[in-house]
């Protein structure tokens, strides 16, 4: 009777502790440690414990052949919303398991002006050098974003635009002609902060990956940072105010010493990325710090991870000057590990 009693207790006592078992706050800061029942969507560890199965891709419009690939309109689901996209896939010969992908990351873009097919501007020249080299390529529209639903909450203090990028990852692997086991990320500016969230969430799939201009930095250095050229509408301001505004008021301001800011910072989890990464940075940047970069790859080199950073001088954001050297680079780099 008594061995009988022991067994149940220890049962009872195992599911309390499997119940409120406790997760450490990553690798390489502060030991405190929270029930992983209260962990804040935004941190790392919370978006891991996610799934994001994704969708099929439906095709909302066919836009038709341009140069040497097909065009389309498609949508998939988020977190129960449905995300518009532009789909390109390549014409000619599939290679044996699928074409390889990229998934596309823009940067920040006014999201009541932003548009899913632009005929030019808004990264027309961008996405049509990597279809036109042999890729499909997914630009996710994120939720709140020209038609898609949802609200335009922002990549930094909300997890909802790295859902969307891991959502379309998901859709795109069920995709009939794309190849699931070569897919590669690319982000500019906002979307290189998106890139890096996901390199850090889903280091499997993502097999390489390229930034241009990326809001890579801490969250310490996120906060001190402003845009000169970012002017939200009143509305979106609202909303990212308030996501901000929320955790500062439950953690306190970003700081390195902070248990939460480390543990939503994806630049704390570099030792996790699987995938190479390629950098590029205009010197004359006047949106995104210099800072951001050095401290990413501060980052890298302490990790002992596979990278490339690539600077041009007298440039600017969008790297207008060497767009054709920096995107041959980058479609290099992508042919290296994808191809």
């Amino acid at each position: 009777m008594g061995v009988i009693v022991l067994l149940i207790a220890a049962i009872i006592a195992i599911g309390f502790v499997s119940k409120n078992k406790v997760v450490k706050y990553g690798q390489g800061f502060p030991s405190t440690s929270i029930n992983n029942t209260n962990l804040d969507p935004l941190t790392v560890e919370a978006m891991r414990a996610k799934s994001y199965p994704g969708s099929q891709l439906v095709v909302e419009q066919n836009l038709g052949q341009v140069s040497n690939y097909n065009k389309y309109i498609v949508s998939y689901k988020s977190d129960g919303l449905k995300i518009y996209a532009l789909l390109t896939v390549p014409i000619g010969t599939k290679p044996a398991g699928g074409w390889p992908v990229i998934i596309f990351n823009h940067g920040y873009i006014a999201p009541a002006t932003y548009q899913t097919d632009p005929s030019s501007g808004q990264y027309a020249s961008y996405y049509s050098a990597f279809s036109e080299n042999g890729y499909i390529v997914l630009k996710p529209d994120y939720r709140g974003n020209g038609n898609s639903e949802g609200q335009p909450e922002g990549a930094y203090f909300s997890p909802a635009y790295a859902t969307d990028a891991l959502n379309a990852i998901a859709s795109i692997k069920q995709y009939k002609d794309a190849n699931a086991a070569k897919i590669g990320m690319w982000g500019h500016s906002m979307g290189g902060n998106i890139t890096l969230r996901n390199l850090v969430v889903d280091p499997k799939d993502i097999k390489a990956a390229v930034v241009w201009g990326g809001v890579v930095g801490s969250y310490e250095l996120l906060s001190n940072w402003h845009d000169p050229f970012y002017h939200p509408s009143a509305y979106e301001l609202s909303l990212r105010f308030k996501f901000r505004a929320n955790l500062v008021e439950k953690y306190g301001s970003p700081s390195a010493t902070s248990p939460f800011w480390s543990a939503a910072d994806p630049t704390n989890f570099v030792s996790d990325i699987k995938a190479p990464i390629q950098l590029h940075y205009g010197e004359s940047d006047e949106e995104i710090p210099l800072g951001f970069q050095n401290y990413f790859i501060d980052k890298l080199k302490k990790a002992g991870k596979q990278y490339e950073f690539y600077t041009y001088p007298g440039d600017n954001h969008n790297i207008s000057q060497n767009f054709s050297l920096a995107m041959k680079r980058s479609i290099d780099f992508f042919d290296k590990f994808l191809k």
